[in-house]
């Protein structure tokens, strides 16, 4: 993993993660053979070898059992990728002395969404190659749009800018610029640092798991399935597209500015 090259240009997400703040990759591992054990162990086997090269078998052998044995804890590689993506999101809402990502405890949406941005982009640069899945289509939610596995994420952005005065209206079409943006470019930065992107799980997602979530449990995701549900992609992109013009455009007077400054003092 690169490292920060100076004290004057120090990524400090970078940073973080090369100094062991904890992203699901320092917790301490339990003895036995269990459901966490073997969570742990999928991490570590994609962030060595590649999400395409994870199967139970491979991952029995690295943990030095059977694969048989790994079924009683995770029935399949739709569960064991699920729980890879739970454990690494998690993080999140764990809170660590002086941890200023901690977005359970934060001081207005705002607040809430540096923070957000920061944690998963520390997750993305830990777990470079695990990172694509948290993109992928949520399992028990698949009318979520853009598709992001973790629930529990989804619900805590919604039920924050709703709180923060948005109408539900308002914090799906927040959603949907904040993921479009933040899944974009951390995708495009995990292929810098070899992420397969393209290798991503199925894309209609695991229908026992489906069957078996509780959704009852994300108020603010079954109160806003409609919204949620609708492919705004055109306009979204179009959007996104004149808000980049806009900001080029900024751009370009700054500097016009700037230089105009210069050639004053000369």
């Amino acid at each position: 993993m690169p490292t920060a090259t100076s004290d004057d240009d120090r990524d400090p997400d970078l940073v973080a993660v090369n100094e062991g703040v904890d992203v699901a990759g320092e917790l301490t591992r339990p003895g036995g053979l269990d459901r966490e054990r073997i969570l742990r162990g999928a991490v570590d086997f994609i962030d060595a070898h590649g999400l395409a090269a994870l199967t139970m078998r491979r991952l029995g052998a690295s943990l030095g059992v059977e694969a048989m044995a790994l079924y009683r804890y995770v029935p399949g590689r739709e569960d064991l990728l699920d729980g890879v993506v739970d454990m690494v999101v998690e993080t999140l809402f764990v809170k660590d002395d002086g941890d200023d990502l901690y977005i359970e405890e934060h001081h207005g949406w705002q607040d809430y969404l540096m923070r957000l941005g920061h944690g998963i982009r520390r997750i993305a640069l830990a777990h470079p190659s695990v990172f694509p899945l948290v993109a992928s289509r949520p399992p028990a939610a698949p009318w979520v749009r853009p598709p992001l596995r973790s629930l529990r994420l989804v619900e805590s952005f919604l039920g924050t800018l709703t709180e923060g005065g948005f109408s539900d209206q308002a914090a799906v079409a927040a959603y949907r610029a904040y993921s479009s943006f933040l899944l974009g470019h951390l995708l495009l930065e995990v292929t810098q640092l070899g992420a397969q992107v393209s290798l991503l799980d199925q894309p209609e997602g695991d229908p026992e798991a489906q069957r078996k979530t509780d959704l009852s449990v994300f108020p603010n995701l079954l109160r806003t399935e409609q919204l949620l549900s609708l492919d705004k992609s055109a306009a979204e992109f179009e959007d996104a597209l004149e808000n980049l013009l806009d900001r080029l455009e900024r751009v370009l007077h700054e500097a016009q500015t700037s230089d105009g400054e210069v050639a004053d003092l000369a």
